[in-house]
């Protein structure tokens, strides 16, 4: 027995160091795990039957792959456009330029082509207010789902897509004022939508496949910019187009027919530049015409319209592209009209492709300088003119149109005032060219 107790007493202290050195162990791989968890998160721990010193816990959860939460973005605004964008995002079927790789993240007033101001009705909740996708070049069946679900949007251009189907309803878009979506593949009738919105000020509806008659209640809109031309428009122009305050206003390229309305007297004091060429428009230019006192463009070329030139164009003192070639005019160039270079702001005047018989005294300076245009009509030893069968055949018919001398304005009798400086680009005429949408 004293043996047994010396050889237990030689063992204890070697006994006493392993537990020492396990437990130390064992506290060293607890602290080395929480410290793994505080930096990378939860780690599995080892099994108590794996061999171990037995501090085990649990297995972590999976990261979460649940759908984000409002409480993931700035306000409950930006979580309702996330939605809208993301559904919209899924129709999309080609995106040259990446854009829609953007579109991730909780902060969509980041993603491209997307604009956030703060509402008048929450100066406090900053959402998205603009969309501006002009050239991005994307392709979707329809923006019916996505633009008309984003409430508290007062701009979308969409210049230059290859967005299809008609336009949706957008009458719970209280803010829109601008909304341009030209240059895509749009089609079916006028877009009736656009009609209830009160605050809208910039309508661009060139380049698509719109077809029928536009309403004339459209005319009626406080609208500053209206752009119809290049679509599949096929009707009289409205009676009422001169009730318009709109200051540019491009129809061409259509499909119009009729006469042009006298109402456009209306529009003497608004109408800036309006295009009417490439139509089917006819009958006599009104007099009322040269009742436009702002108007900068007149544009009436590649159409039907036949007579003489109402003198009331005299007073067209700010015009500075005055276009009426390709009609059935006759008679004189009025004298009036030619005047304006001197005593207006007239740059150009087009009249070639009509039957113009002879030209006013301050014409001819005009055609030395090549301002005015009188090529193919009927001017006796004019360069470059009708044959003379084809001149005699036209002037043979019953002409109809009076010839109206009436001035309704008092023409300036000073001096010529000084050159004015070169024409800036015209807005309307820009409206004309059409950028690639692929």
């Amino acid at each position: 027995m004293a043996s047994i107790g010396r050889t237990l007493l030689l063992l204890l202290p070697i006994l006493c160091l392993c537990v020492a050195t396990s437990f130390g162990a064992c506290s060293q791989a607890r602290r080395e795990r929480k410290a793994a968890e505080v930096s990378d998160g939860p780690t599995a721990s080892p099994s108590q039957t794996d061999g171990s010193c037995g501090c085990s816990s649990s297995p972590a959860p999976s990261p979460s792959t649940s759908e984000p939460n409002p409480d993931d973005f700035p306000n409950l605004k930006q979580y309702y456009a996330y939605l809208v964008i993301q559904r919209f995002k899924q129709t999309i079927t080609c995106d040259p330029d990446g854009v829609t790789a953007t579109w991730v993240g909780y902060r969509p007033c980041t993603y491209r082509g997307f604009y956030c101001e703060t509402p008048p009705d929450s100066p406090e909740t900053p959402t998205v207010a603009s969309v501006d996708f002009n050239g991005f070049r994307l392709c979707a069946p329809t923006v019916a789902g996505f633009v008309d679900q984003l409430p508290d949007l007062a701009l979308f251009h969409a210049n230059s897509n290859n967005f299809s189907g008609p336009i949706p309803d957008l009458t719970g878009l209280r803010y829109l004022y601008e909304l341009d979506v030209s240059n895509n593949i749009h089609s079916g009738p006028f877009p009736a939508a656009v009609l209830p919105l009160s605050n809208l000020v910039f309508l661009d509806l060139r380049y698509n496949l719109f077809a029928g008659t536009v309403p004339a209640s459209i005319f009626f809109l406080d609208l500053d910019v209206l752009f119809l031309n290049n679509n599949n428009f096929n009707q009289q122009l409205p009676a009422n187009l001169g009730s318009s305050p709109v200051a540019y206003l491009t129809l061409a390229n259509n499909g119009f027919t009729g006469s042009l309305p006298r109402s456009i007297f209306n529009a003497s004091r608004t109408l800036v530049e309006v295009l009417f060429l490439n139509n089917k428009l006819s009958g006599c230019l009104p007099y009322e015409i040269g009742t436009l006192s702002t108007a900068t463009v007149f544009d009436v070329g590649s159409n039907q319209f036949t007579g003489p030139i109402p003198w009331s164009f005299g007073c067209l003192l700010q015009v500075e592209q005055l276009n009426l070639a390709g009609n059935l005019l006759y008679g004189e160039v009025p004298d009036v009209v030619c005047r304006l270079a001197k005593d207006g702001n007239l740059a150009n005047l087009s009249l070639s492709g009509n039957y113009f018989t002879s030209v006013g005294h301050s014409c001819w300076e005009l055609i030395k300088r090549k301002v005015l245009d009188v090529r193919q009509n009927c001017i006796p030893w004019f360069p470059e003119q009708r044959r003379p069968v084809e001149c005699w055949r036209f002037l043979w018919h019953r002409k109809f149109c009076p010839l109206f001398h009436y001035i309704p304005c008092s023409l300036p009798k000073c001096a010529p005032k000084p050159a004015a400086p070169p024409p800036p680009g015209y807005m309307t005429y820009k409206a004309l060219h059409q950028p690639p949408r692929n």
